[in-house]
């Protein structure tokens, strides 16, 4: 499988090259191809040291020749780049491309950190805005939003974590669980539709909070029975 992270240069796009190289071919993107092209021989000597043996590989580009010919593409952006970077890759991507969010729209007050749409009315959660660019909408799925990237980078980690997914489309959704699962210790759990997808991004302004006035380091998430 072949998997583009637009934006991968960042702490979340490190982690994901390296924990999906060792069985898929990770193409990490950024607006400029050569800091791409550096951060991705950066992951792969770390990937080579992690695994003995490697079927897959680590790449770079520009954020809109990686998504060309990926059939999943992690959306590793701020949520204010969503319409210039879904409106340039919308013309670039593959029908059956799967989309993948892990976005959140937040920003921080006096409170604390504060969910986008719950503060504004007039904004969207992330994976809608997503979807109403980069048509159609049953490739687009919302997840990760609660992943340490600090965890997520040491390879050697078990998540022990869930992560919630939110997708009109079972099969993109069981393709994409599919890919969680290859994450040691993550569990994918449906969480519904893509129109519950705010019930997921609203995880993270919470889980910062709770990190932050309970001095606990790369908090996650998981349902216990």
């Amino acid at each position: 499988m072949k998997i583009g992270i637009v934006g991968g240069t960042g702490g979340m796009g490190e982690g994901f090259a390296l924990r999906w190289c060792a069985k898929h071919d990770v193409i990490v993107g950024s607006r400029e191809a050569q800091k791409a092209k550096e951060a991705a021989a950066n992951y792969m000597a770390a990937a080579k040291q992690a695994y003995p043996s490697m079927a897959g590989s680590i790449a770079g580009d520009d954020n809109i020749s990686l998504a060309k010919d990926c059939d999943v593409l992690i959306l590793s952006i701020p949520y204010e780049f969503i319409d210039d970077t879904c409106g340039k890759l919308a013309g670039n991507t593959r029908s059956d491309c799967i989309v993948v969010s892990p976005i959140v729209p937040m920003t921080r007050n006096d409170n604390g950190f504060a969910y986008i749409p719950l503060e504004d009315k007039g904004k969207k959660p992330a994976a809608e805005l997503v979807a109403e660019r980069m048509a159609p909408r049953s490739r687009v799925v919302s997840a990760f939003h609660t992943i340490s990237e600090v965890k997520l980078k040491n390879t050697a980690l078990s998540l022990d974590a869930d992560t919630f997914i939110c997708g009109d489309d079972a099969a993109v959704v069981a393709r994409l669980s599919e890919l969680v699962s290859e994450i040691s210790g993550l569990r994918p759990v449906y969480l519904g539709p893509l129109a519950l997808t705010y019930q997921a991004e609203v995880l993270t302004p919470m889980l910062l909070n709770a990190a932050r006035r309970n001095k606990m380091k790369n908090p996650g998430v998981k349902l216990t029975t």
